[in-house]
């Protein structure tokens, strides 16, 4: 495999000269056309760490990977990327059109709106994971899109920061909906994915060597099933009701309780065998998920 170069970019004017572009009329956000790139220099097999946060709006002519099935959509899809994640750059004869917002995590520094940032967590989910807009939504996009590029184009004045950081909140919050929206329509695909995880779920706690494995993370039912750890928690979310870690720590009660009553083994030695290090951790666990320690539960069951 040939060795991939990595390249950091830290500001808006260093993006835009990479790209052949006007230098940004303001330091800390900046709206660009996709088809406005020139042929920029990116070496061979380079990946990019970029240190501001980006969301790109593509129209494709093609299909797109979603998780491990593919789909038409040519209206447009939108990707998301924070600070300091790592974007491997390929040539793809899908990407002809759109724009590309990015701002700076200083331009929200100290503002109410940094904290709910956090919020979207589709700036964590993988490329695969788009979210595929229709003409309609692209039009609300780009709308958005062009009100924060109004905003730091005009001349600067008290309000100009505000009102930048609402249109790009309200820019989010679209998103929010969009996502929503495309979790319902791919509602078979999402049902297949629901069974295939509860179905490794139950796999790996009746399994004998969990003192080896120890307890499942939620990025290794991710990667099984070839999602990002977010994307996989809020598809669950919002078919289920309970989050990838919730569902774990569900089954996991399910197996304790079957060891407390079904066995004579002590609370410490049935936490070492679901793979728990500390025994205070398990008992933390149950005791939040059912109301009562390990050891009441198992004297309560028993009366």
């Amino acid at each position: 495999m040939a060795h991939k170069n990595l390249l950091s970019i830290t500001s808006l004017s260093e993006l835009n000269d990479l790209l052949g572009c006007p230098k940004p009329k303001h330091p800390l956000v900046n709206l660009i056309r996709i088809q406005d790139f020139k042929d920029c220099a990116f070496p061979v097999n380079t990946s990019v760490n970029l240190a501001f946060y980006c969301v790109s709006l593509k129209k494709c002519t093609g299909r797109l990977a979603y998780g491990r099935s593919y789909y038409d959509f040519s209206e447009g899809t939108l990707t998301f990327f924070a600070p300091n994640q790592t974007i491997s750059l390929q040539n793809s004869a899908t990407q002809a059109e759109g724009w590309m917002l990015c701002f700076h995590p200083d331009l929200v520094y100290n503002s109410p709106f940094a904290k709910k940032l956090d919020s979207y967590r589709f700036f964590d989910y993988d490329s695969n994971e788009a979210l595929h807009v229709s003409d309609d939504e692209k039009r609300i996009i780009e709308a958005s899109f062009k009100n924060i590029k109004r905003e730091y184009s005009q001349n600067i004045d008290q309000h100009t920061g505000e009102l930048i950081l609402s249109n790009i909140e309200l820019l989010l919050n679209y998103c929010n909906r969009f996502y929503d929206r495309q979790f319902l329509t791919r509602k078979k695909v999402n049902s297949d994915t629901v069974a295939k995880f509860e179905n490794l779920l139950k796999t790996y706690f009746s399994q004998k060597d969990l003192i080896e494995k120890g307890l499942p993370s939620v990025k290794h039912f991710a990667d099984e099933l070839s999602f990002s750890p977010n994307y996989l928690s809020d598809l669950l979310t919002r078919y289920t009701g309970k989050s990838t870690q919730e569902h774990i720590h569900l089954q996991l009660i399910e197996r304790a309780k079957s060891e407390l009553l079904g066995s004579d083994k002590t609370i410490g030695e049935i936490a070492y065998d679901l793979g728990f290090e500390y025994p205070s951790h398990f008992t933390k666990i149950f005791k939040h998920k059912t109301g009562v320690s390990p050891s009441r539960y198992r004297t309560i069951r028993e009366m």
